[in-house]
């Protein structure tokens, strides 16, 4: 199994033209012919995952970030970054992004944390694309019937990985949930459309302060805000399903790396 075997396959899932125009989804580093034996999957391509692909005896490393988001004009080992992409091409690794196209999927990065959250029934896209409704950022689906805030808040902490911060939560906690609208990774931007589909809560990532104050007072959804890490771990189980499910022969590993950039907390 070659690495264009692979991005093939990838690809299909998570096309690179619906990816943002800034964003920088791809192969990052390694030669296309190369054999594929494992493949590990992570949310970021930092210095302890290459340790990981490298004691597992990876091939390739898939992640959700890319790392390269804006561009470089040195790879010198003086760098994080330089040091990563080092240590990767002298060990024949490769590196592979699928970022803004993997949210925007079906199934994509939201898919997976609907369900990882208890999410029911079909799921559809909060924002979906004008030409393709299965296809957009987030998604909209059902919690178990009777269910209230201070418990749909604790079944979604249980079904995401454990993180320093956990999750926050702002609402009344008896307040009764029914739909629930989730977005992986930062959701500031999602507000006001979670606010006009008019769902009981809105899970997502990396709220401010000001904005998520005035989104509540105004009596939107509920708020619930995650680490950002956390709310994307979820698809590596998703991506590496689509693999298997290609008929591609390779092995896969999802990364229990904690790459989340909030270590401790007090």
């Amino acid at each position: 199994m070659t690495l264009t075997n692979v991005i093939e396959v990838l690809e299909a899932a998570y096309p690179p033209a619906r990816a943002e125009s800034w964003d920088a989804v791809g192969l990052v580093s390694g030669d296309p012919a190369q054999e594929v034996r494992r493949v590990l999957l992570a949310v970021d391509p930092v210095a302890a995952v290459a340790e990981e692909a490298l004691d597992w005896g990876a091939d390739l490393i898939v992640t959700h970030h890319p790392l390269y988001l804006r561009g470089t004009t040195a790879v010198a080992a003086t760098t994080p970054k330089g040091r990563l992409i080092r240590t990767l091409i002298k060990n024949d690794i490769a590196l592979y992004t699928a970022h803004t196209n993997a949210d925007v999927a079906n199934p994509g990065v939201s898919d997976a944390l609907a369900r990882a959250v208890g999410l029911v029934g079909d799921l559809v896209p909060l924002k979906p694309f004008a030409d393709d409704p299965w296809r957009g950022l987030g998604r909209i689906g059902e919690v178990a019937a009777g269910m209230t805030l201070e418990e749909f808040a604790e079944q979604a902490a249980k079904g995401l990985p454990r993180t320093s911060a956990g999750i926050r939560v702002a609402g009344d906690p008896s307040r009764p949930v029914a739909r629930v609208a989730v977005s992986g990774g930062a959701g500031d931007s999602l507000l006001a459309t979670a606010a006009a589909a008019g769902v009981d809560v809105f899970l997502t990532a990396d709220l401010r302060h000001h904005p998520a104050s005035e989104f509540v007072e105004s009596g939107g959804p509920a708020l619930i805000d995650a680490a950002h890490w956390a709310t994307e771990w979820p698809w590596l189980d998703s991506a590496a399903s689509i693999l298997h499910a290609s008929g591609v022969t390779v092995e896969t590993r999802v990364s229990a790396t904690v790459t989340d950039a909030w270590t401790r907390g007090y």
